[in-house]
């Protein structure tokens, strides 16, 4: 099949002429320019040309050329794609002023030219990504063009997703719940309306598809330019030509950051500005690395094919995907564009991408795609008695976990970046746009939209090295059309971060999984095996009993979790206890010996971060946070610390091996380990004791809702410790238990995860944390009067709006994984942010943001009719309490 896909095209040149969008969203062929060649990263060519022009869309930039630059600006966006255009629309509408945008080439040069221009805002669980596929959706259908006058071509011809699969339609039907919750008109269609809606369609092995009838496609080009009109109307200067070569920066006289303070240039010049935006797309990385700056977002090749013409073919049938043959079809210029997703992708330039390069096209590697080929033809049969016009390759840019990079960069203030979008860059432009466009303004990230799972902070410079981005990338690309199992995991890039107990934990039975690049146990098999996972599920897999005995362990006994691959901080200096206390609700400068559970707020009072500081001594305390806000936790503290301060912050995060003991047997056993008196010990004590011939820090806390110890080990005695520890443990029936119990114990009791099911959107009271705010602290805390304010407005009426909840499902059977809907009363107030089984409970257990026009009491608690949505027409009797459901008083915890 593959050799008869080739011989296809012999009938035709095999380098077809360039092709163009026209503002019908037809690709046309582009008058015939001269063309280079250059060597390729794996030995292949590439061949790029730079056309006169794109389409009939209008130009916009005749009156600003590269010698036209002017010496200051207040804001510089570097990068003329679809995305830098949105930022520039976003950033002038909002009334910024003196904004110029610098392209290197021609805007669309990058990889907007050659988008295929979906847009569909049926498909993610992230409320992030479907609130910005919906907005700019909105953009394209009205709000651009009658502002500027230039179409961006959106043809609104619908969108249907097919699941072929009982995996597939599980997940889509949940998908489809929870964008409904967000506002999308999701349906679902049988078989034989999906042919209806496509006559082409393959259906045999469809079982439903999901259909947003005012989906569709957009021309890249004319919604870039449409974007670029807004901006200039509003007074932003574009120039193409003008490549930038570097950031300068300059420290001030307080800050231990530097800050941006211009823009270097090829011609030797520069061009003072306060602000620089890095929408570079696929040269992203290199751009950032010019200054310092990790954007670890690398290219890949993407494919799609396009027929001849088909005749009779309507050119309004609506876009089809099939993540089951890697796949989307839509109607291309009188024929079909094919466009593929491979299960596994390849990196592109990986060594650097030419910044002269321009509208780039790879050639292809037909003995590595012609298998995908075959199976997204066997969905539309009629390509297989059909000319073959153009089999594309072009780089498209990912990053490491498949979310784009946006924000503020840690390492330089005043550096914003919007890249990496994976593919999504036109359908998610408008929202990025905007986004990024007020946290530039306001100089904080707005609080209504949820960016903690694309803070560009997210990431670890060895991300950026380039064998990681080679086979990382490859597997992101793979990732788009992949089945997302609640336990995904990243296969490739692992084996990096080690827990100094590694090698004990694995002869143990541990199930290993990639946790921010550590590797930490999942779950254990009991009789010590090598663990393997069957088969991928949403139901029970086969660790189900294995980690319901170290949920029961620890609840009825004792269990030892390696948390090694925690944050940690050691914050020292004489001004420590009083920097630490102002970032912190709670007052964590009190006592020496003592932990303090506590949050760090915004200056709008938003959350920050969710950590403890233990005070060991007057002038040295530790911080401890989750492995997902290592960086932005450093970075809160690095950008607040004055040159006056007498503060210093060091990474010890493996410094300590970090073993937590925790059930009810965990002093008895502790005890058999010291010479101290483990009863003398209270609740959030921290100190150092001896445990055989080492000293540890030892600290009495827990997250999951039982007595229990933080034991805080030198990692040169660590091997020792655990050796001791497992010794001793053995007569209490110690358990070893991994992160699925640790997250089924810790929901059970309601615990919160900043990133997971808190973030940046939420306010202290709304997540029932304001016990840890001390308002009579001297020095305050960040954020203070912002909470004060919304205490007098709770107190107004009645309460608060919008209340974080603990769920119980009431049948034991369904479970839950994230994204499934609340109801109250018939009506939807909430989603499920975090998810677990409570092995305790007896049924699947989260935590959800109620949100609803009247006060979350106790009494609309209690007098509602609470339902859980998992899938099509399945609601789920549930339990709802702003209270814990284990242990409510913490007598457990304090015993």
């Amino acid at each position: 099949m593959a050799a008869n896909i080739i011989a296809r095209f012999t009938a035709v040149p095999r380098r077809m002429p360039l092709m163009r969008w026209n503002r019908h969203n037809l690709y046309v062929p582009v008058a015939s320019v001269a063309s280079k060649q250059h060597p390729h990263t794996e030995s292949k060519r590439y061949v790029y040309s730079r056309p006169h022009h794109f389409s009939t869309t209008p130009t916009i930039l005749d009156e600003n050329r590269s010698n036209n630059l002017p010496d200051k600006a207040n804001v510089v966006i570097v990068g003329g794609g679809i995305i830098g255009a949105s930022v520039a629309y976003h950033l002038s509408k909002l009334g910024v002023e003196d904004v110029i945008l610098l392209e290197r080439d021609k805007l669309t040069s990058g990889t907007t030219w050659h988008a295929a221009g979906l847009i569909n805002t049926f498909g993610s669980l992230s409320s992030t990504s479907t609130s910005f596929r919906m907005y700019t959706k909105e953009l394209f259908t009205s709000i651009l063009k009658e502002e500027t006058g230039i179409d961006p071509g959106f043809m609104p011809i619908g969108f249907i997703e097919l699941a072929c699969d009982e995996d597939r339609l599980q997940y889509y039907r949940r998908v489809a719940a929870f964008n409904r919750h967000c506002g999308v008109d999701v349906r679902e269609l049988s078989p034989a309306e999906v042919l209806e809606r496509f006559p082409h369609c393959e259906t045999k092995d469809v079982l439903a598809g999901f259909y947003v009838p005012t989906d569709g496609r957009v021309d890249p080009h004319g919604a870039t330019m449409a974007y670029a009109k807004g901006a200039k109307m509003w007074g932003t200067k574009i120039f193409e030509g003008s490549i930038v070569t570097g950031v300068t920066s300059t420290y001030s006289k307080s800050s231990i950051v530097p800050t941006v303070t211009g823009v270097a240039l090829e011609n030797g010049n520069t061009i003072e500005t306060n602000v620089v935006v890095n929408c570079a797309g696929m040269w992203a990385r290199q751009f950032g690395e010019l200054c310092g700056v990790n954007i670890p977002n690398q290219a890949a090749e993407h494919y799609y094919l396009i027929t001849e013409p088909i005749p009779g073919l309507d050119p309004l049938l609506p876009v089809i995907e099939d993540s089951s043959k890697y796949c989307y079809i839509r109607p291309e210029g009188g024929g079909l564009m094919l466009g593929l997703f491979e299960g596994s992708g390849a990196a592109w330039k990986v060594e650097g991408i030419d910044s002269k390069d321009s509208f780039i096209e790879i050639e292809p590697d037909w003995n590595r795609m012609s298998g995908y080929l075959e199976k997204a033809m066997e969905r539309v049969p009629i390509v297989n008695e059909t000319g073959l016009k153009k089999f594309f390759c072009g780089p498209e840019s990912f990053t490491p976990d498949g979310m784009p990079i946006v924000g503020e960069a840690a390492e330089l203030r005043n550096y914003y970046c919007a890249a990496g979008l994976n593919s999504l860059g036109i359908l998610t432009s408008g929202g990025i746009g905007k986004l990024l466009a007020h946290w530039i303004k306001d100089g904080k990230a707005p609080n209504d939209i949820d960016i903690t799972g694309i803070d560009i902070r997210r990431f670890q410079k060895a991300q950026s090295n380039p064998q990681y981005r080679r086979d990382r990338v490859g597997e992101t690309l793979g990732n788009t059309y992949k089945l997302h199992y609640p336990d995904d995991s990243p296969k490739t890039c692992r084996g990096v971060k080690q827990s100094a107990l590694h090698s004990k934990l694995q002869e143990k039975g541990a199930y290993f999984r990639d946790v921010s690049g550590w590797e930490s146990p999942a779950w254990y098999h009991p009789n010590g095996l090598n663990p393997s996972r069957r088969q991928e599920s949403f139901g029970r897999e086969c660790w189900f009993p294995f980690w319901e005995k170290e949920h029961h362990q620890c609840r009825h006994n004792v269990a030892l979790f390696d948390m090694s691959f925690m944050s940690k901080f050691l914050v020292t200096g004489n001004d420590a206890g009083t920097f630490l206390n102002y970032l912190s609700t709670a007052n964590v400068d009190d006592k020496c010996g003592t932990i303090t559970y506590t949050q760090w707020l915004n200056e709008g009072g938003r959350m920050e971060a969710d950590l403890t500081v233990a005070k060991l001594k007057e002038d040295k305390f530790l911080v401890v946070a989750s492995d997902t806000m290592h960086n932005q936790v450093l970075s809160h503290m690095r950008h607040r610390i004055s040159r006056n301060d007498h503060v210093y912050v060091s990474d010890v995060t493996g410094t300590y091996a970090q073993l937590n003991l925790q059930g009810p047997k965990s002093r008895k056993l502790l005890q058999q380990l010291t010479s101290v008196d483990m009863d003398m010990l209270p609740f959030r004590s921290a100190t150092e004791i001896d445990l055989g011939y080492a000293r540890v820090w030892c600290m009495r806390i827990t997250y999951v809702g039982e007595l229990g110890y933080e034991v805080y080990i030198p990692v040169e005695n660590a091997s020792y410790c655990y050796d001791l520890i497992v010794e001793r443990g053995e007569s209490f029936g110690m358990a070893h238990a991994g992160l699925r119990a640790l997250g089924s114990l810790r929901l059970e009791k309601g615990y919160r995860d900043f990133g997971h099911d808190m973030d940046n959107t939420d306010t202290l009271l709304e997540c029932g944390l304001s016990f840890t705010c001390d308002f009579g602290k001297p020095v305050g805390f960040i954020g203070k009067d912002e909470v004060l304010k919304e205490k007098e407005l709770s107190k107004s009426q009645g309460g608060l709006r919008r209340r974080m909840v603990n769920v119980l499902v009431s049948d034991p059977k369904p479970l839950l994984h994230h994204g499934e809907i609340l109801w109250r009363n018939g009506r939807r107030v909430g989603d499920i942010r975090s998810a677990s089984y409570g092995h305790t409970l007896g049924g699947a257990v989260g935590l959800s943001m109620v949100e609803d026009d009247c006060p979350i009491t106790t009494s609309y608690i209690t007098d509602g009719e609470w339902e859980i949505e998992i899938g099509k027409d399945s609601m789920f009797p549930c339990k709802v309490s702003l209270a814990p459901l284990y242990d409510a008083k913490n007598e457990k915890i304090r015993v």
